[in-house]
């Protein structure tokens, strides 16, 4: 029965194929729609997410998210050295500011001031430069993004110059960072000097981030400075999903991307559902012919789950593989996609989707198919 099913299956090519692409297009619009957004979603709090040495962040009381951020006095610091606990704690900037080439054109861009000292934060991938070379002055590191946006189509190099709120920075090294919310580059200089290119203001310590001593967890420690400084102390993880609460509670693009992803399923379902009814109702002569034969209901159902069960294994190994091919070839001529891939959550998800699109339709199908009556192969 399983090589009738299959020859019914791929008798008439144009419907087997149509149902097939429903199906791939489906998982495709899901898969990509729903990896795009997971992985924007997961930006926003980056480029924050490369200080990995930190597993505390103390910030204002106030803040919602990492990008609307009070400044608090420097002398936060020096408070949360001095809880019960703490190994080391060291300020951190995060700004925006304008960077100016010599020949006046101008960029947005993220500016990080890191420790002067110990450079907790600095870049983990240099690509040019030294990192020592970040204490000289007026010294910053800039991303390789960041760089082909300011020099679209000259060369990586290190030595040029712009200017920051009317100070002079010269580019010392290259890195690679996580990609940013905003497409903007990112410019990672010391704290002291970070703090100078930008508009003075009588604060401006952005988060104090730190560790604990061992045998004291982050979450406790966390629950120390809040409880002796009265400033928001979180984990990482704790920051990280405040920031994504923000954003998803706040901004269209859950909805935005909701709706594409609905949509994929619908046209996947509508495509394959209307395709694959079709198909069976052009073969009931045959199902028809299977019963008068003798063969029951549970062997006829068992046929269309088959043949359904194909068209989706296919639908969904065409459509996984469009979307991968997909990111593959965009990361490097999209910078907005760079660092967004396919999630195995989301595979699996599409995968369950596939399962769900395929069910309906075999439901559509099975009560025509066992409604009916033998004796319709032998009429006109």
């Amino acid at each position: 029965m399983i090589w009738v099913a299959w020859r019914m299956l791929t008798g008439d090519t144009a419907k087997y194929l149509g149902a097939v692409f429903g199906v791939a297009f489906g998982v495709l619009l899901i898969t990509q729609q729903a990896s795009v957004f997971v992985g924007i979603i997961s930006r926003t709090a980056n480029p924050l997410s490369d200080v990995r040495e930190a597993s505390i962040w103390v910030c204002d009381e106030y803040l919602q998210n990492a990008d609307e951020i009070e400044p608090m006095s420097d002398n936060a610091v020096y408070r949360v050295r001095g809880v019960e606990g703490i190994e080391w704690a060291v300020r951190l900037y995060k700004g925006m500011a304008r960077a100016r080439k010599p020949n006046g054109l101008f960029r947005q861009v993220i500016l990080l001031g890191i420790d002067d000292q110990s450079l907790v934060g600095a870049p983990r991938k240099i690509l040019m430069g030294d990192l020592a070379s970040l204490r000289r002055p007026s010294a910053v590191f800039i991303d390789k993004s960041g760089y082909e946006s300011l020099w679209p189509g000259e060369p990586l190099t290190i030595g040029r110059e712009i200017e920051m709120n009317d100070r002079r920075a010269v580019i010392v090294g290259i890195c690679e960072t996580s990609a940013p919310f905003q497409s903007f580059p990112v410019i990672i200089a010391c704290y002291s000097q970070a703090t100078g290119f930008v508009a003075r203001e009588r604060n401006q310590l952005s988060f104090v981030v730190g560790a604990p001593v061992p045998g004291v967890s982050p979450a406790e420690a966390c629950r120390r400075i809040t409880a002796q400084t009265g400033l928001m102390a979180m984990t990482y993880r704790e920051f990280v999903w405040l920031t994504i609460k923000y954003y998803m509670e706040n901004t269209g693009i859950p909805v935005n991307f909701g709706i594409t992803i609905v949509l994929g399923f619908v046209v996947g379902t509508a495509i394959a559902g209307q395709t694959f009814y079709l198909f069976t109702l052009e073969n009931l002569r045959h199902f028809g012919a299977l019963k008068a034969m003798g063969v029951n209901n549970r062997r006829i159902t068992g046929m269309v789950l088959l043949q359904s069960l194909v068209i989706g294994l296919i639908g969904y190994s065409l459509g996984i593989g469009m979307a991968v091919a997909f990111f593959e070839g965009t990361k490097q001529s999209l910078p907005q996609l760079r660092g967004i891939n396919i999630p195995w959550q989301i595979a699996v998800g599409s995968g369950l989707v596939m399962i769900v699109i395929m069910s309906l339709t075999s439901l559509l199908s099975l009560r025509k198919v066992l409604t009916l009556e033998p004796a319709v192969v032998f009429r006109g």
